[in-house]
């Protein structure tokens, strides 16, 4: 209900009276007033007048449930919004959510996180107050061997956003990590739980740095936030209900071919391996080569320094330059 109230007041420039909401909310003005002096309580300048009604003045950066509902754009995509003050690990919370019946497009967000989860294993924490912990639930009707794309789908939606609201440059690091200015600001984690020939559920977990300061010590090299990329704070809110949009888009795209062709070139346009010398650390056997682009099934096309192309799954293996992270 909280969510809807804000909405309502948002959505007019002038003022919307206590009897209106109330009507069209289906609850009394007493009900009403009781979440105005709730989101006042939250920071929100709300302004009432007499026989005129309520009028906001000015808003907190919030990254909650009520701010992201109250805000969002789309049709599915971040429409229910599951807010966690401090958590473990969003993809879990995002897991129970899924077994417990959550919808297609529900979202997780954490004010801060202490055992998120990257690829292969590793730990990624959240600074409170200064990043974004977010996973989002999907329902999928295509087979589970479609499901890994959505990585390479979110990234380039990550990547959109980011370019829009910055004059910096933005790449990415096949197949799941965003750079600004050549440094990881952000990385995605998707996770599914599926039958032999059906999904059950797909859980995606995207972090990103935004007014982070401080990286510890064995990432200080290879990690930025926009804070520091950028010169100024900016709202996570903001971002969040972008990287919805753009992710929605893309998804009804994604949905009509199940692959990435529509998509290859934007992605290479990003891709900042590309034409650069990596190195394949496949657990078969590492080797180097000429990162090409990807394809339509979202692998890595490298050519090897014998002249053979190889087309690299993003299952099994990690990519990184000659020379270092990217």
């Amino acid at each position: 209900m909280k969510h809807e109230v804000l909405r309502m007041i948002r959505a007019t420039d002038s003022y919307i009276s206590g009897q209106e909401i109330s009507e069209k909310m289906k609850v009394s003005r007493t009900a009403v007033w009781k979440v105005i002096e709730q989101l006042r309580a939250e920071g929100y300048d709300i302004e009432a007048v007499s026989n005129r009604g309520y009028h906001l003045i000015s808003y907190p950066e919030l990254m909650t449930g009520t701010e992201i509902m109250s805000r969002i754009n789309t049709n599915w995509c971040g429409t229910k919004v599951y807010y966690r003050k401090d958590t473990g690990s969003t993809n879990e919370d995002a897991k129970e959510v899924a077994e417990n019946g959550g919808t297609h497009g529900s979202l997780v967000v954490a004010e801060s996180q202490s055992s998120g989860k990257g690829r292969r294993g590793r730990v990624w924490s959240s600074e409170k107050g200064s990043t974004i912990s977010m996973s989002l639930l999907l329902r999928p009707t295509f087979s589970p061997s479609v499901a890994p794309k959505l990585t390479l789908l979110m990234a380039l939606a990550v990547a959109e956003v980011l370019h829009h609201l910055t004059d910096q440059k933005v790449s990415i690091k096949w197949p799941n990590d965003v750079l600004v200015n050549g440094k990881k600001v952000c990385g995605i984690l998707t996770e599914m739980s599926a039958e032999m020939d059906c999904i059950n559920y797909v859980v995606i977990g995207v972090g990103i740095n935004v007014n982070n300061t401080e990286f510890p010590e064995e990432i200080a090299e290879t990690a930025t936030s926009l804070l520091n990329e950028v010169g100024n704070r900016m709202g996570r809110t903001d971002i969040i209900i972008n990287v919805m949009d753009f992710f929605e888009y893309y998804y009804g795209l994604f949905e009509e071919h199940q692959d990435l062709s529509d998509f290859v070139n934007l992605y290479d346009s990003y891709l900042i391996n590309r034409n650069k010398e990596v190195r394949v650390l496949d657990p078969k056997g590492e080797y180097t080569g000429t990162a090409q682009g990807i394809n339509d099934n979202g692998e890595l096309i490298v050519q090897k320094e014998d002249g053979t192309f190889v087309r690299v799954d993003s299952g099994e293996v990690s990519v990184r330059g000659v020379l270092g992270y990217v």
